[in-house]
């Protein structure tokens, strides 16, 4: 039974919609999965169940009233040892990511500090589904800034021009004074990843590569977010509605090749010189006036395939939400959007040329679903 409460408590189910940050981030900055990427999973999964556990910690009063089933209003889990979890998980991804060099870590405790504040304090206001969006976003980021990172990649060449990382306040660049200033100075802000990248020009490269990704999955996250505000009383058609809208808009964007990508990466990138985590270039040979058929459409078949499965796993469930918006099915809707995260994932990283990664997080589609049987991601 203890075994049982626990698995509840940290949404073992939900726990494969994690791995596909660090791999899509990898994937987005160039580079291919490695050590570094390890680590960055690790990191991902200890801080997503931190926040799992600090989550039911700080909604326990509320719990007690509207889910009185979940393991600590009903007594199968101390409120303490909750905490306790949170806590010790927290330190254990920091340590991880610590592994994977300092950009990692400036990543990382950005991450961390997003899922503390969000769980202690922004879930209820108007900037929870921003801040979790953040969340994601900065997961993804980590997987590119780790990459290569822990086998001396961070003095390969950077994927583009420009500082180091436009400092993150969300999945995307913030626009605001404090990040132009950061901007300018070449750092970010103290809770931010830009933090310790200053000094890291070419991994920061990567992980400006790899923004546009995080935008994408945050933008899908936000959407999902807003959703499960009334998955325990129900009564709201806008906001799945307003999700399906978001859905059909990713999962056109997850179509489309990466820019920057085509013509300095095959479908998988290679370890340059010295194994550093380096995109591959291809030696320069004889050109031919047009590309082979096959190399040409099959990537693009394989785009669309998993951008099809993201918008059919997302949509049906939100469809009939917003059609009937009671509780069990708002709370299916974002159970839906929880386990699209996987697909999602994977036509990012397909998006980005790697199409063997993209295969590889569709693996891990089949073990959600099965234990989303068991125990409910939400």
């Amino acid at each position: 039974m203890t075994a049982r409460a626990w698995a509840e408590l940290l949404r073992v189910s939900a726990l494969f919609t994690v791995p596909g940050d660090a791999l899509a981030g990898a994937a987005a900055s160039g580079r291919r999965p490695d050590r570094g990427t390890a680590l960055a999973v690790g990191a991902s999964l200890c801080l997503y169940e931190a926040g799992m556990a600090l989550n039911d910690w700080a909604d326990r009063d509320e719990d007690a009233i509207d889910r009185p089933h979940r393991p600590i209003p009903s007594g199968r889990i101390a409120p303490g040892a909750a905490l306790a979890a949170a806590g010790v998980l927290t330190a254990a991804g920091l340590g991880l990511a610590a592994r994977a060099g300092r950009p990692a870590l400036a990543v990382a405790t950005g991450l961390a500090a997003t899922v503390w504040a969000y769980d202690l304090r922004l879930k209820h206001t108007p900037a929870g589904p921003a801040a979790m969006a953040a969340a994601r976003g900065l997961d993804l980021l980590l997987g590119a800034a780790a990459t290569g990172a822990a086998a001396g990649g961070a003095t390969g060449r950077a994927t583009g021009p420009g500082p180091a990382l436009v400092p993150v306040t969300g999945p995307a660049s913030g626009e605001g004074p404090a990040s132009r200033k950061g901007a300018a100075s070449g750092r970010g802000s103290a809770a931010g990843p830009g933090a310790a990248l200053g000094s890291e020009p070419a991994t920061g490269g990567f992980v400006r590569g790899a923004l546009p990704a995080a935008a994408l999955l945050g933008a899908h996250t936000y959407t999902v977010t807003a959703v499960s505000r009334h998955e325990a009383h129900g009564g709201s058609t806008a906001a799945p509605l307003a999700a399906l809208g978001a859905v059909a808009a990713l999962s056109a964007a997850a179509v489309h090749e990466q820019r920057g990508r085509r013509g300095d990466r095959g479908t998988d990138a290679h370890l340059g010189p010295g194994g550093r985590g380096e995109p591959h270039r291809p030696n320069p040979g004889p050109t031919h006036d047009a590309p082979e058929p096959l190399a040409a459409t099959a990537p693009g078949l394989v785009r669309t395939a998993l951008s099809g499965s993201y918008l059919r796993t997302a949509a049906v469930p939100l469809l009939h939400a917003a059609l009937n918006p009671s509780p069990p099915l708002t709370q299916r809707a974002v159970g839906g959007g929880i386990r699209a995260m996987i697909p999602l994932q994977a036509a990012l990283a397909a998006r980005a040329g790697a199409v063997g990664t993209g295969l590889a997080v569709m693996a891990l589609v089949p073990i959600a679903r099965a234990l989303s049987r068991k125990v409910s991601p939400t």
